[in-house]
């Protein structure tokens, strides 16, 4: 019987999904931050281009490639695999 409190544990502690929730956070608050809070004399001082809002979207562009890639690879095929040689491993010394 699988365990699938065990899945969502691998899905949301997986590296790759902190690091996209991370990405996704700051990218958002940059967005925001870029599309409507963005005085004209930060505009000026970067020759007219919305830092905040081109970084913001280069975030979230990165959280949804880090988010694919947690869903097309999921940890749990290498965990199940190291498991189950872990247990031959006992059994070969027992």
């Amino acid at each position: 019987m699988p365990n699938h409190g065990n899945k969502v544990l691998n899905f949301l502690f997986d590296l790759r999904m902190i690091i996209a929730i991370l990405f996704a956070v700051y990218g958002i608050i940059c967005v925001i931050w870029g599309a409507g809070f963005t005085p004209a004399s930060q505009l000026d001082k970067a020759g007219g281009v919305n830092i905040n809002l081109w970084a913001g979207i280069g975030m979230l562009v990165v959280a949804a490639l880090f988010l694919w890639w947690t869903l097309a690879k999921p940890i749990e095929q290498a965990a199940s695999h190291s498991a189950k040689e872990s247990e031959a491993e006992a059994r070969r010394n027992v």
